[in-house]
């Protein structure tokens, strides 16, 4: 098969050998998958894949066709269109998946939006309804809301009926996001239209400061993205008087076990909503195997909405 291979920290398509999927596993035959900040990490050299992944493969998310199965594989077969969450390998013609953590793709998802949903509403899910309880009516900002998990955070909470606010820094950026259903500010403002009892944290140290100030009380702050920064000064006494909570979470290294619970979260919750086409996910670039050094780049640089999509040849 031929994979994007990890090579003196850059990226080379190259051949590598055929997966043969062992027990509970799926061989999918790659469409499309999403690029992710972990992938950048990993080839730089600052984020190692978790034990049984490919070490010189990034890649967290894919959909494709099951071409082959393991032994005591019970949910999936030869020619069904699944997607999943793996711990690397995914920006691969051919990557193992194993059937607990891999979902269904509706009929008329398209494959380039099943490649960049599992990583983004996973995580966006995972972090607002499993850490933070968000609930009905309740106030929820998220910050850095034009990314692949922002876009997802944004309409998981309208969907559930919270009142949902966007940061955003670049102003172009703002009505694509308002039209998945926030009210739009930029990243100084939103403070003025709290206080929120649910704050989704993806830029980092930063804004932390100002997360607590604008908090409700009995709020949770949920650190899911540092991109700005990992360090932050937090008024302890001002958390003890709010009855608040923060949290953080990943969820690459997460044990199988967990990983799975997620996915059936997202499979029960999540998947009927964008069968019904109530929710979609939003496509910044789209880029060929073979330009897989381009779609990385693309993903670094700022401006752009949504996910970055790697497409297999079919």
């Amino acid at each position: 098969m031929r994979a994007a291979t990890i090579a003196d920290r850059a990226l080379v398509v190259a051949d590598q050998p055929d997966p043969v999927p062992d027990s509970g596993q799926l061989l999918v035959r790659t469409r499309a998958a999403g690029v992710n900040a972990a992938d950048l990490m990993q080839v730089q050299g600052g984020y190692p894949a978790p034990p049984g992944s490919p070490s010189d493969i990034p890649g967290l998310e894919l959909a494709g066709e099951v071409v082959a199965v393991g032994r005591d594989v019970e949910r999936f077969g030869p020619g069904d269109r699944v997607m999943a969450v793996v711990g690397g390998g995914a920006h691969a013609e051919l990557v193992l998946v194993h059937e607990r953590t891999a979902l269904a793709v509706p009929d008329d998802t398209a494959w380039d939006e099943a490649g960049g949903f599992p990583e983004a509403f996973t995580t966006a899910h995972d972090a607002l309804f499993t850490q933070c309880q968000l609930a009905l009516g309740e106030r929820l900002v998220v910050h850095g809301a034009a990314g692949g998990v922002g876009t997802a955070a944004v309409q998981l909470g309208a969907a559930a009926g919270a009142q949902v606010t966007a940061t955003v820094r670049r102003a172009e950026l703002r009505p694509a996001v308002a039209a998945l259903g926030a009210q739009v500010v930029g990243p100084d403002e939103f403070a003025s239209v709290g206080p929120f009892d649910v704050v989704l944290e993806l830029v980092g140290g930063p804004n932390m400061a100002a997360n607590l100030a604008a908090l409700a009380v009995g709020g949770r702050i949920c650190v899911i993205g540092a991109g700005a920064g990992g360090s932050a000064e937090i008024n302890l006494h001002a958390l003890m008087i709010l009855r608040a909570r923060i949290s953080a979470s990943t969820l690459r290294a997460r044990p199988l076990e967990a990983k799975a619970d997620a996915a059936r979260r997202v499979e029960r919750q999540v998947l009927p909503l964008l069968a019904a086409g109530r929710l979609r996910v939003p496509i910044a670039a789209r880029f060929r195997l073979e330009q897989v050094g381009d779609a990385y780049e693309r993903f670094a640089a700022p401006g752009k909405l949504g996910k970055v999509i790697v497409l297999m040849d079919a």
